[in-house]
């Protein structure tokens, strides 16, 4: 079990670590965590849009999942589980499949904006199947 001060220090290294990424990327042009810039908020219909060009093949009409993909309507992919970040960097790097048998996911040539405005989608169509509440 930690103790809060031993959190503290995850959290502070946690802070650094990112802060350090912020500065590579202003130094570099680079995007390693596959955000969109500070400020930026998803648009869900922009999101719709995004999602049935780039998504939809693999995880189904509303994210409902086919035999390539998993639902995204599932308590796993909750924002509790699986933070914004972890989309991101999933559709930037790619996934192996580790919580059902439906293969593996591609990186995508999608932008940071426009994964924001796909998460933005599901996280509605999460809430209207009950998923979670915000």
């Amino acid at each position: 079990m930690r103790t809060g001060l031993e959190w503290m220090a995850v959290a502070l290294l946690a802070v650094g670590l990112l802060s350090g990424c912020e500065r590579e990327e202003r130094a570099t042009g680079a995007n390693p965590l596959h955000l969109p810039p500070p400020g930026f908020i998803g648009d869900g219909r922009k999101g719709a849009v995004v999602y049935r060009k780039n998504c939809q093949g693999c995880h189904g009409v509303d994210a409902t999942g086919t035999a390539q993909g998993p639902s995204l309507l599932r308590d796993i992919y909750a924002p509790g589980r699986h933070a914004n970040l972890a989309f991101h960097l999933a559709v930037k790097n790619g996934v192996r499949a580790h919580h059902d048998n439906k293969g593996d996911m591609p990186s995508l040539d999608v932008s940071p904006e426009d994964v924001e405005h796909v998460i933005q989608y599901v996280r509605e169509l999460q809430v209207k199947a009950g998923v979670f509440k915000p």
